[in-house]
Order: structure tokens, then C-alpha cells, then sequence
């Protein structure tokens, strides 16, 4: 079929890709883009200039389904303009039916949707709307784990899934319901991939999944994860390896004891605490106690003190009391977190929680963010300086956008390092040594 639609679609034909969201949904833009390139489009930042228009959307908040149709909407009058754009949605937004059919009664401009697990899908859909098909749909739940070669955004580093869905369920969550249950790829296909990455210059590999650590539990199969992980250490080249997301029910001693005895995999764990407050754990339903964690905690710290930690909070879960805030202070006070994601809780249709009484205000969350905020930002001060005076390995991302004639890049440790250089060093690993540090990165300089 890919060869039938090239035909049809000829030559010096554009696609705009856009993604939204996570790096899930980046990495699932890439393998659109792929399929695209295979049926013969070129790509194009430029939506005037696009005969294809794909918005691989988002859906964790609302306002970024709200956001979506804004931009949709503003399509009308490309559409007027070249009548024969093709206007496609992709995403966790278009898994949902009645988006979807939001989408097909008010948005007349669109010609197609397809869910997070139907990309496969495009191509037919495609034909269709080039054969005059009004409307295609396709947001079924596949297994389907085709290889596609993927356009990817960076030549050096590379997001590679490994599962797809969640079984968590947490109440503030809509993930479940728009990408599904827990589906993991065959050990072997990961493997073929990270291997091929690379031989093809790739220096860092980032293993996604919605949690990472409950890989393989769909094939029964106990300690998947650290064994993936150990067989991707394997793999010969010059190559960092991360993962994300960690939830903290699945993160076992076996896991910690792999990233520290597989020298490619990197010296940092992301572990999402969300409260520090067991009755809101198990309010989000989390499956955790702040006990529970704290374990996995001291038994990483009795590894490594120094060991990188960063998480992720959310402010203001419906009924938070000021012992709640204050339980989550003291969990950041006794980690020490390098960095922490945090949010104020926003509401999401669909999910538990947004039927739970809430009682506290805006202007109260407000503020026990900005307290939050405050405090990790003196731990991370702190924190940043028993780096200086070490040598760190970083990866080169970037030139500075805050100093002229500086480069930027990630450690080992997921640390920002800024030092003294030029572009001619994106895509390499350099050793610097550590001279001064801030509350958000370290400053050094390049050892010879």
C-alpha cells in the first residue's frame, strides 16, 4: 500500500508533524514521520507550506486538549486557502470516542483521526482521504509493535519504547484510558534496536515507558526490566543508557543493584513521590506508602550516598491538609533531591479524582508551591556543590543560551553541565572538571 499511496501522492509533496506532550508522544511522532517519508513526503516546519497536517496531541491535562482545538480550529482557513490539505489527529487525545466524535461533528476541516495504538493505521487512512473518503477513524487498541523506521529529531540521541500503556491506575491519571493496558516488546526487537542505534553513532538511549520497571509483567516474566537492561549493556560502543518513568512499587533492590553494577547504564534514577503523605498516596492510589519509598531511598543511599535522585510532585491533590504539604516538605528535606518536577494538581475529566471534594484554594496551593519550590531550590544549591573539584562525563547537547561561548550538556548523573567550548563538541562525550556550581546546573571546564 505504501507504494501505491507514493504514487498517488507524487512528488514535492510536504507534511508538518507536530507533537505535543511527552516523550512518548515525541517518539510516536517520529515513527509517524517515518511512515510518511516512506509513502514519499517531504517534512516542513512551515503549515502554509504543508500538503499533510498531523497534530499528535496530548491528554494528561484538559487545557492541552483545549489547546489542540484552538489550533485546529485556526485550520479552517488553511483548509479555505488549499483546499486539497489533508488535516490529520493523532494521539492520547483521539484514543478517547468521544473526542473523537467531537472532532467528526465540529471540526468539519479534519479528515482523518487515529489513536496512540492505530499509527500503523495511517497509511490506509490516508488512502482513503486521497480517494475521497470525508471522514476515517481508527482509535482500536492493537499489539501491534511493527518495526518503523523512525525520523528522529536528534542525531545522537535516541528514545526508543519499550512498552506501551498502564495498569495503574492512579486516580489523577487519564493515561490507562487513552493508551491502554501494559503491552511490552519482545526483549530481542529492544535490543535489535539499541544495537542498530548504536552502530549508526547514537551516544545516549533513553528506554521509554509509562513505567518502565513493570516491563515484561505482561509475559509473566519476574525481574524483565534489569534484565533487559543488563542485555542492553552488552551491546559494544561508546553509549549512555536512561529509562523513564520509575514508579516506586515496582523499583526492586534487583534494579538498583543493575544500575550500579552495568557500567553503560547511567548513575541516575527518576522516582516519582508525588506526595509525601501516605493518606494522599493512597487517596491517588499509588500503592505506596511514604515508608515504602524511604526504603528504596536508604537502600540506594547505602549504595551511594551521592547518588542522583530527581522526582516528581503534584501540589494540591484534592482535600491536601497542611500536614499533607508538610509531610512532602519533610520527604524533600530527608532525599535531597538534585531536581523535582512538580505541578499544582489539575483537574481531568474522566479520572477518579475529579470527583473528589477538594476544599482548598487556589491562592493555598499557589503559595505551598512557591514554598516547595523555594526549599529544593536551596537543597539543590547545596546539593550541586559536592561535584566541585570532580571530573563528570557529559554528553554535549547544546551550545549556552545563557553564556556566550559555552556549550551544555548532561551528565552521568542527568546533572546540566555548562562549560567553555563550541558546537563543533553536540554529540560527544567530553570529561570536565567541575569548578562551580548553582542551584539549577554546574560550571566547569574541559579536561585535555
Amino acid at each position: 500500500m505504501l507504494n501505491e499511496i507514493k504514487n498517488i501522492i507524487g512528488e514535492g509533496k510536504y507534511a508538518y508533524v507536530r507533537s505535543f506532550g511527552c516523550q512518548l508522544n515525541i517518539s510516536d511522532g517520529e515513527k509517524i514521520k517515518g511512515l510518511l517519508m516512506q509513502m514519499g513526503y517531504n517534512f516542513t516546519d512551515d503549515e502554509a507550506k504543508a500538503d499533510l497536517i498531523i497534530l499528535n496531541t496530548c491528554a494528561v491535562r484538559e487545557n492541552a486538549e483545549d489547546r489542540v482545538f484552538g489550533i485546529v480550529g485556526s485550520m479552517k482557513k488553511l483548509k479555505e486557502i488549499k483546499p486539497s490539505l489533508i488535516i490529520g489527529i493523532s494521539g492520547c487525545m483521539t484514543a478517547q470516542a468521544h473526542i473523537a466524535e467531537k472532532i467528526r461533528k465540529s471540526y468539519p476541516q479534519v479528515d482523518f483521526v487515529v489513536g496512540t495504538s492505530a499509527i500503523s493505521s495511517i497509511p490506509k487512512l490516508l488512502f482513503d482521504c486521497l480517494r475521497g473518503e470525508k471522514f476515517g477513524v481508527d482509535i482500536a487498541e492493537y499489539d501491534d509493535f511493527s518495526e518503523v523506521e523512525q525520523v528522529r529529531e536528534s542525531k545522537f540521541k535516541a528514545s526508543v519504547p519499550i512498552m506501551f500503556g498502564c495498569n495503574n491506575f492512579c486516580t489523577y491519571c487519564i493515561v490507562p484510558y487513552v493508551r491502554g493496558r501494559e503491552r511490552s516488546r519482545k526483549q530481542e526487537d529492544i535490543v535489535t534496536e539499541v544495537r542498530d542505534l548504536v552502530q549508526n553513532g547514537y551516544k545516549e538511549v533513553m528506554l521509554l515507558g509509562q513505567n518502565v520497571n513493570s516491563y515484561g509483567n505482561d509475559f509473566g516474566e519476574k525481574g524483565a526490566f534489569p534484565k533487559l537492561l543488563r542485555e542492553l549493556n552488552k551491546i559494544e560502543g561508546d553509549f549512555v543508557i536512561r529509562f523513564m518513568s520509575s514508579h516506586p512499587k515496582d523499583a526492586t533492590e534487583e534494579l538498583i543493584d543493575t544500575i550500579f553494577e552495568c557500567n553503560k547504564v547511567a548513575k541516575h534514577l527518576h522516582l516519582p513521590l508525588q506526595s509525601g503523605s501516605s493518606d494522599v498516596l493512597a487517596r491517588m492510589n499509588r500503592r505506596y506508602t511514604v515508608e515504602k519509598y524511604l526504603e528504596i531511598v536508604e537502600y540506594i543511599r547505602s549504595r551511594d550516598s551521592g547518588f542522583s535522585l530527581t522526582t516528581d510532585l503534584i501540589v494540591g491533590f484534592p482535600d491536601e491538609t497542611d500536614a499533607d504539604f508538610q509531610a512532602t516538605l519533610d520527604v524533600i528535606k530527608r532525599v535531597k533531591y538534585d531536581n523535582i518536577y512538580s505541578f499544582i494538581y489539575s483537574k481531568r475529566s474522566g479520572t477518579k479524582a475529579a470527583e473528589m471534594a477538594d476544599f482548598t484554594s487556589d491562592e493555598v496551593k499557589s503559595a505551598r508551591m512557591r514554598e516547595l519550590l523555594e526549599l529544593q531550590r536551596e537543597i539543590s544549591t547545596e546539593n550541586y556543590k559536592r561535584f566541585i573539584g570532580k571530573r563528570m562525563r557529559v554528553l554535549v547537547d547544546d551550545v549556552s543560551k545563557k553564556r556566550k561561548g559555552y556549550v551544555t550538556g548532561k551528565s552521568n548523573e542527568y546533572i546540566i553541565v555548562e562549560f567553555e567550548g563550541d558546537e563543533t563538541l553536540i554529540g560527544r562525550f567530553v570529561d570536565i572538571e567541575v569548578t562551580d556550581s548553582m542551584n539549577w546546573a554546574v560550571i566547569g571546564k574541559m579536561v585535555k
